[in-house]
């Protein structure tokens, strides 16, 4: 199948010469371009150009760095005061407040009549992916921000200067877009990264589940299982390679092609010693989130030992970290023991992977493992066809058990659709004795969901829309305090990977430490950057910042 990469870059390069200026325009220029509207090709350019960025993959991959299951050791890259919690309205981390794909969006919506197309349903279609497009472009600033303005075209500065609207008109507003979208949008897509049914339910699906409106996240989840389009691909491990691409459990990706194309944040993500700059890694209250082998967490089962904290863990675990004592192959190297816990190797050399010998080294002595394993997929890390993914058909299924659950508590359908990702990944099925009330079910459904899409940007919503049971968000206990990583030593003896990382579980908090956290009740929202503040003085600030 042909992907949207292609379209995208080929399209912008066409846009360029008649609208690039258009589409660059910041919230206080004139957003009327001259262009002539009179095929459907120009339609189609417009199309590709709300395409254009409007998920970034780099987005998806360093989100999880804003939460408890990642770090960001660069604060120039924008994330590093979004997980220490430092953020302000003059250092608000990474940019979201932006309004440049629902521009696009609005200017083809407001001139798609002028053209007359020869197939009605291939227009329907076209204003379908358009609406969903800035939808879930809206529901990125409203859940991230609160309300904001819902924005028309504008003819001067004074005029775009408008006041937010509230946080429940603009999900209301999000919630009859994308509903009005999915009766006309085709039932499968023109190439791989554009909308069809199954992403736009997604969207509805992920919109109503963030904000808690259960029933409808159901129903969306529901109805993506009957298009009966996908199912669980059944080596986890793949579906985060480029042999994966093409998996039917991929409801939607950000596409990227070599060259033309090319997501060099792939390169950020390796350690030191791989060429990599660890900008973006895992952390070690991931790995203690999974389950041992026979269902247990670690504090319940007789299998862990915190002295191989790594030992006998949920499978998906070595699927998703790369992790020390495990065998690695290097690019053009040959096959080694990973070592990020010792600061000299056994040859005598210095371990370019130790934690504190280089910035370039994963603070954490972790990496991840998605996207990146096996190295030799890529050519160049740096220019690679990456393609993250933003939907996909494990999430329906735990959208749906978490949905229900909440509305119902524990019910047949949705320990199965629990047992379906678990089994999957080569865990056991649900203790339906243990996990017998909405509470306890609850809990499972938590850590199911982080463990299973960990790493692909979901987690920081997650703990921020979900509440203990004293109400408060989860995110106030979870990133609050110091962020530790294990210390320890490599037993090369040792013909176990799983066993090989030796810990040292008397190491002193000073040792272990990696940055001081804090999550305080406001920072459930973003700070609204100063400059947009400046530029729109009826934008009011946040609470707190």
């Amino acid at each position: 199948m042909k992907r949207l990469a292609l379209y995208i870059t080929t399209g912008v390069m066409i846009l360029a010469s008649s609208c690039s200026d258009f589409l660059d325009t910041a919230p206080k220029d004139a957003l009327s371009p001259a262009t002539a509207w009179s095929t459907e090709l120009d339609v189609e350019k417009f199309l590709v150009g709300c395409y254009d960025e409007w998920v970034k993959g780099s987005d998806l991959l360093y989100w999880d760095c804003a939460s408890d299951f990642g770090y960001n050791n660069f604060p120039w890259e924008g994330w590093t005061v979004m997980g220490d919690g430092s953020l302000t309205p003059a250092n608000y981390g990474t940019k979201f407040y932006n309004f440049k794909t629902i521009r696009r969006c609005n200017t083809l919506l407001e001139n798609v009549d002028k053209v007359v197309f020869l197939d009605e349903a291939k227009k329907k279609d076209i204003i379908a992916q358009t609406r969903a497009i800035r939808a879930y472009s809206y529901a990125i600033l409203n859940f991230w921000y609160g309300g904001v303005p819902i924005i028309d075209s504008y003819e001067s500065a004074q005029e775009a200067q408008v006041p937010r609207d509230t946080e429940e008109n603009v999900k209301k507003f999000i919630y009859d877009e994308i509903d009005a979208a999915i009766v006309d949008i085709n039932t499968t897509p023109k190439a791989r990264g554009y909308v069809a049914k199954g992403a736009a339910l997604a969207i509805k699906m992920r919109t109503a589940l963030y904000w808690g409106d259960h029933e409808r996240a159901a129903s969306a989840s529901k109805a993506i299982m009957d298009l009966g389009q996908y199912d669980l691909n059944p080596d986890y491990a793949n579906l985060f390679t480029l042999s994966g691409q093409t998996s039917n459990e991929i409801i939607l990706a950000s596409q990227y092609l070599e060259v033309l194309k090319k997501l060099g944040t792939i390169g950020q993500m390796y350690n030191n010693a791989d060429g990599g700059w660890s900008s973006i890694v895992p952390t070690q209250n991931l790995v203690d989130a999974y389950e041992m082998i026979d269902g247990k967490t670690k504090e319940e089962s007789d299998l862990y030992d915190p002295k191989y904290p790594f030992n006998q863990r949920d499978p998906r675990m070595e699927m998703t970290v790369l992790f020390p004592g495990q065998d690695w192959q290097p690019k053009g190297k040959e096959s080694q023991i990973l070592n990020t816990l010792d600061q000299v190797l056994p040859d005598g050399s210095s371990n370019s992977n130790f934690p504190t010998v280089a910035d370039n080294a994963s603070k954490t002595a972790l990496t991840w493992a998605k996207y990146l394993a096996p190295m030799d997929q890529y050519s160049d890390i740096w220019n690679t066809s990456a393609s993250p993914i933003i939907f996909r058909y494990a999430e329906v299924l735990l959208s749906y058990a978490e949905a229900n659950n909440e509305m119902n508590g524990p019910a047949a359908d949705v320990y199965e659709a629990l047992d379906k990702v678990r089994v999957r990944a080569g865990m056991p099925v649900v203790d339906r004795a243990k996990y017998a009330t909405k509470e306890t079910l609850r809990e499972l459904i938590r850590r199911e969901r982080g463990v299973e899409l960990a790493g692909e940007g979901v987690r920081r919503a997650d703990i921020v829309r979900w509440k203990d049971a004293n109400g408060k968000m989860v995110a106030e206990t979870v990133m609050n305090g110091d962020l530790l990583r294990v210390v320890g030593h490599i037993d090369y003896k040792e013909t176990n990977p799983y066993k090989r990382a030796v810990i040292n579980t008397a190491a002193s908090q000073t040792d272990r430490k990696i940055e001081t956290r804090k999550f305080a009740p406001y920072n459930r929202y973003l700070p609204i950057p100063q400059s947009s503040k400046d530029k729109n003085p009826k934008i009011n600030q946040n609470p707190g910042y």
